[in-house]
């Protein structure tokens, strides 16, 4: 009887999950970094960032193992705060020289002291998990995803959003996060990285796979590979389809993990 009740539930969230919009009503302009894609980024976030040892290290895992002969070229850094919204994040002393992104280490420990000047291609911005929805706090994402759009450019740098996902229990945040996030793209010139969207196909696809710790919000390690894929996909242009990188994962969910992102970004820029 209890199996058959598990069952009745797993088919009843596939459904719900199923039922919730997996684009937003808004499409992005902004549908490509173009060919000179960035290799150094900074993400400026928060908890979701830093759950599983950083979701920017397995970005760079899979950038370097999609071009090994220049994986010294790419590099990633988190500056994040728990539970921080944009507002809580002061972006232009994160651009003042000799400071964050100086050094690096190779794969062999030893120290590299990165070129002098602009020290990132990008700057991977999101907001805390509900600030661009919460009744509150939306009109902070506005303001503030404009003024550090403005500050990450006056640094050299291109501004790109990160579209958060829905709490397990609340798939109903999927759509509402989208459309903050493409609508506060376009206004801002911005390409939106449509990590939300894949967390919730990957879902409806295969309603089993755990890809939230007990709190509902923050990602287990599929999770975060899955935030990740969806993220080499958008920066790059490239397919996580087929590389080596799959975080410990076992290979079929990482496999499913990587088409699931590539998927996602394909539909979300309309390609």
């Amino acid at each position: 009887m209890s199996r058959i009740f598990v069952s009745f539930v797993g088919m009843l969230a596939a459904a719900w999950i199923s039922a919730t919009p997996l684009q937003a009503q808004t499409r992005p302009t902004v549908k490509t970094l173009g060919p000179d894609f960035p290799k150094t980024e900074m993400f400026i976030g928060n908890s979701f960032f830093y759950y599983n040892n950083g979701l920017p290290g397995h970005v760079s895992q899979l950038e370097r193992a999609a071009d090994p002969e220049h994986r010294q070229d790419y590099r990633a850094t988190m500056v994040t705060i728990g539970g921080s919204g944009l507002d809580w994040h002061d972006v232009e002393s994160y651009f003042r020289p000799d400071a964050i992104g100086r050094y690096s280490f190779d794969d062999h420990n030893n120290v590299i002291f990165n070129k002098p000047g602009k020290q990132f291609d990008a700057a991977v911005m999101m907001d805390c998990s509900q600030c661009p929805i919460h009744p509150t706090l939306k009109t902070n994402f506005t303001e503030y995803a404009k003024k550090d759009s403005d500050i990450v450019r006056a640094h050299g740098a291109r501004p790109v959003f990160f579209m958060s996902w829905a709490y397990a229990d609340r798939p109903e945040m999927t759509a509402q996060l989208a459309e903050a996030y493409t609508v506060a793209g376009n206004a801002n010139d911005a390409l939106v990285i449509p990590a939300g969207l894949a967390f919730a196909r990957a879902l409806a696809k295969q309603p089993e796979l755990n890809l939230y710790v007990a709190d509902k919000r923050h990602p287990t390690l599929a999770g975060t590979y899955l935030a990740a894929c969806t993220v080499f996909a958008a920066l790059t242009g490239r397919s996580p389809v087929g590389n080596l990188y799959l975080a410990d994962l076992d290979e079929p969910t990482a496999h499913l993990l990587q088409q699931v992102a590539w998927d996602t970004v394909q539909d979300y820029y309309g390609k």
